[in-house]
């Protein structure tokens, strides 16, 4: 996971950054469109960068650039009336949200219906059958990584199946308290480097989630060219995010700004204006979809974030090249904090299917 750099707040020198407004399922309304020229974005937003920091970053970089929550800005943001509309319309129903610590994989498992569509109705696709990980589609980052990936991290990963496995058409990535290579906890980050990559597409995802204090599970991508220009050069599009008990899923996009960092992010907390609930433990369908003009982000149809990327608005060029897929679970880091339940072990991200279509 990359360097976390959330704290820093910083203006974006571009000419105009556009988000959607909300979403009435399928309806999307005309953007809102707010020019930088005239004040500063307003930052105020948690969620953190997931990628191995490079030998050239640095966590105390004083300049970075930050995009977020354009919807309090006092600048000019001008709404068209669908967006009011929309607003008012949108739907917040999700499923009820729960304080009841981990749930159990057994219990979230028997409520996965994986239903397989034929293969060559998409670009790539793991439906998690069989007794094993399709090593053609899947590979591991091992260790500790820079400053703890980049984000004081305390778990190892590892490619062993007690921290990564397949069991009854799910896939199960498990955190769990063992002294393990001078670390106190284990856990896996499964990735699709050099298996596959992609450029614009809708993937579609049922996973359920871990909450609990000092757990971060994601379900991320980073750019193909990470190892030759770095982060944040790369592009980083962090598609689930969640932290400690949380019910709440944070999607993001970072990129390099010029010389700057930039990162703008949404959640499910608060939505422009719109909360939806959900319990995260339990599977729920997210879809992503990516094409020259947009990225957006939805659980269970509802809308959690959405950034414009035409003609490379912003600086976004990252976002016109092709991604790879991450999924890992992390203990504690700068994000979640440093205090773990060690009650709580082992617990698990469950994933039923990804798939991506063009």
């Amino acid at each position: 996971m990359v360097c976390e750099l959330k704290k820093i707040r910083s203006i974006v020198a571009a000419s105009f950054i556009a988000l959607a407004a909300c979403s009435d399922g399928d309806n999307i309304s005309e953007p809102v469109v707010y020019d930088s020229s005239s004040s500063a974005l307003i930052v105020d937003q948690s969620s953190s960068s997931l990628a191995t920091e490079p030998a050239s970053s640095s966590t105390g970089a004083s300049s970075s650039a930050t995009i977020e929550n354009l919807s309090s800005s006092s600048s000019k943001i001008t709404e068209p009336a669908e967006v009011t509309e929309n607003l008012s319309s949108s739907s917040t129903k999700g499923d009820s949200g729960t304080e009841a610590g981990m749930t159990s994989s057994s219990s979230v498992i028997s409520s996965s219906s994986s239903e397989s569509e034929p293969a060559e109705t998409y670009l790539w696709h793991d439906e998690f059958d069989g007794d094993a990980i399709d090593n053609s589609k899947w590979t591991y980052d091992i260790g500790t990584g820079a400053s703890g990936w980049g984000n004081n991290e305390w778990e190892y990963y590892t490619d062993r199946q007690e921290n990564a496995y397949v069991k009854d058409g799910i896939l199960h990535i498990r955190a769990q308290k063992e002294d393990y290579e001078g670390q106190k906890y284990t856990s896996a980050r499964m990735l699709t480097k050099g298996k596959f990559t992609f450029k614009y597409g809708t993937v579609e995802a049922r996973i359920a989630l871990p909450i609990g204090k000092g757990i971060w599970p994601a379900f991320w991508m980073l750019g193909e060219n990470f190892d030759t220009v770095g982060w944040p050069t790369c592009g980083e599009i962090d598609i689930i995010e969640a932290v400690n008990r949380e019910n709440k899923i944070y999607g993001t996009n970072h990129w390099a700004n010029g010389k700057e960092y930039a990162t703008y992010g949404n959640n499910t907390g608060n939505y422009r204006d719109q909360k939806f609930e959900l319990d995260i433990t339990q599977f729920h369908n997210y879809k992503f979809t990516w094409d020259e003009k947009y990225i957006r982000m939805f659980v269970d149809d509802f809308m959690y974030h959405e950034i414009l990327i035409e003609d490379n608005t912003g600086d976004t060029e990252e976002f016109h090249k092709p991604f790879f897929f991450l999924l890992n679970v992390a203990v504690a880091g700068n994000w979640p904090g440093f205090e773990v339940d060690d009650t709580q072990f082992p617990n698990e991200m469950l994933v039923d299917y990804i798939r991506v279509s063009q």
